[in-house]
């Protein structure tokens, strides 16, 4: 069994869950040990976010990994004004910041802002390796956490709802483009703070999450169903 498999990721699991998972259902599939399936993802999904996760099955898809996982990507956002959180999502520490309600103008005006080619310093609580060590585990041992900015594409933004605190809109975005931090940006621009309340992928390139299947109700015959392979 190879190929890829299009997943609808509930909030609360971790992308490994998801992996660890389907790697359980292939292992009886194939009559193995779990630990000898070859079972990867092209893209974290952190465990509140929700939305498209692509699985990689199969020794000669987990050894695209990197290159798969290379590819611009959607997502539907709620941002939080007014508050600040440690995280900048629904699990860290809040800090009421200001009560400053910005109209309507001024949000889409500062989404615009944040359009094109930028220079973004991803969260301190993220995966990316600092000194060897993940940049999340120094953050939560309250160590200072130093990140260098690196070079994102914002394609667009696109306000859907406001009424206040609530912020929804649409950004598409490229590879290696974290949405917290985004928030963080567009929260400062604004004067106002805000932290990123809610998370969905519908999009990474061409695969599209009204495709993906349920992990949490997944069997051997979804996976053998949906699964789809790319070109080498």
């Amino acid at each position: 069994m190879q190929g890829l498999l299009l997943v609808d990721k509930p909030s609360g699991w971790t992308s490994f869950d998801v992996v660890n998972y389907i790697r359980k259902i292939v292992a009886t599939v194939e009559e193995k040990k779990p630990k000898n399936v070859k079972v990867g993802h092209t893209g974290t999904l952190d465990p509140l976010a929700t939305g498209l996760l692509v699985i990689l099955i199969g020794k000669e898809y987990t050894r695209r990994a990197g290159e798969l996982s290379k590819q611009d990507k959607t997502y539907e956002v709620t941002m939080h004004l007014g508050v600040t959180s440690t995280t900048g999502d629904g699990e860290g520490e809040k800090t009421t910041v200001s009560d400053t309600v910005p109209t309507e103008a001024a949000i889409t005006k500062a989404l615009q802002q944040f359009q094109g080619p930028i220079m973004q310093v991803p969260p301190a609580y993220s995966a990316i390796k600092v000194n060897g060590q993940r940049a999340y585990k120094l953050a939560r041992e309250g160590k200072a956490v130093e990140i260098e900015a690196r070079p994102v594409t914002i394609y667009s933004n696109e306000l859907t709802s406001y009424e206040y605190p609530l912020v929804k809109f649409t950004s598409r975005v490229s590879s290696g483009t974290y949405i917290r931090t985004l928030v963080e940006d567009l929260g400062k621009s604004l004067g106002s703070g805000a932290y990123m309340s809610d998370l969905k992928r519908t999009s990474i390139a061409s695969f599209m999450l009204n495709d993906a299947i349920a992990p949490q109700t997944a069997t051997a015959a979804d996976l053998a169903q949906h699964l789809t392979s790319v070109d080498s």
